[in-house]
């Protein structure tokens, strides 16, 4: 799988809206590797193609793991790696990484917890605000390009919750990901986990390959009930992106040309529009 196909995604330019408009973008990856490489400078070509989008948030993505030392430990050398990289960002005065969420397995006993949330921030230099351990698992049979490997019900896990509302008794947050046959479980979780502060990513990821292909209808009627509950939580806010993977089923990553924004509109705007109104 290629993830940095920047000669396929920059056939399709389009002016500018609002170029003045400051963004913060609040999600994206760093990966070191050759296989899958994106990293500064990568980044910044990105960052300053015309938006004005002056910081950003690292979002954990399993990259520049520790090969040694204790398991529970090795996720803090992704948030080294990731506090490089924004040093190397902010000296060259430009768009920078003001912030990271980081891994931890939230299933730990909370002594060895403690000790994975103390490290991040030991090495984050001010950057370490929260956790992201994804619930995502689908037993459908689909193939999918970016596979869940969550156990199942995760997020119902006695031990799990005890890390979730662990995260806000420290003050950090809890991002994750998972399917859109998850959403309950989700609000199950949100309401057990009062105090913690929990962001919701990629719409809850509605799936469009394998058994869910031809039933997107089906699935955003049932999906907008579930998101409207889920906003009515106080403690749970929603990042609105991530509706364009290929799990998604729209199909444009198999095009030899990517979409147009009017194409991304056409297929995304009612869903968009929806997680707008409850958030």
């Amino acid at each position: 799988m290629v993830f940095n196909n920047t000669d396929w995604v920059w056939q399709v330019q389009e002016d500018i809206l609002e170029p003045e408009r400051e963004i913060v973008d609040p999600h994206h990856h760093l990966w070191p590797s050759e296989d899958m490489g994106y990293q500064v400078p990568d980044l910044l070509a990105d960052l300053t193609s015309g938006h004005n989008v002056v910081q950003t948030v690292f979002m954990e993505c399993g990259a520049a793991y520790r090969k040694d030392g204790p398991d529970h430990l090795k996720p803090i050398g992704e948030t080294v790696f990731v506090t490089d990289s924004a040093a190397q960002m902010k000296a060259k005065g430009g768009p920078y990484i003001a912030a990271l969420v980081a891994h931890a397995d939230l299933r730990l006993p909370l002594a060895q917890l403690d000790e994975v949330l103390d490290g991040h921030v030991d090495a984050s230099n001010g950057l370490f605000r929260g956790i992201r351990h994804a619930g995502s698992r689908d037993a459908s049979g689909a193939t999918l390009r970016i596979p869940g490997h969550a156990p199942p019900r995760l997020y119902a896990e006695p031990d799990f919750r005890r890390g979730v509302q662990h995260l806000g008794e420290r003050g950090f947050t809890y991002d994750t990901w998972h399917y859109h046959h998850q959403n309950q479980d989700y609000l199950d979780l949100a309401k057990a986990c009062p105090d913690t502060t929990m962001i919701l990513d990629h719409f809850g990821t509605p799936i469009g390959v394998g058994p869910y292909e031809g039933k997107r209808d089906e699935i955003f009627e049932a999906w907008k009930d579930e998101m409207a509950a889920i906003a009515e939580c106080p403690n749970v806010h929603a990042k609105i992106g991530g509706l364009a993977m290929p799990d998604n089923g729209f199909g444009w990553d198999k095009r030899d040309i990517p979409p147009t924004s009017d194409e991304v509109v056409e297929q995304h705007e009612h869903w968009y529009d929806h997680m707008i109104k409850c958030f």
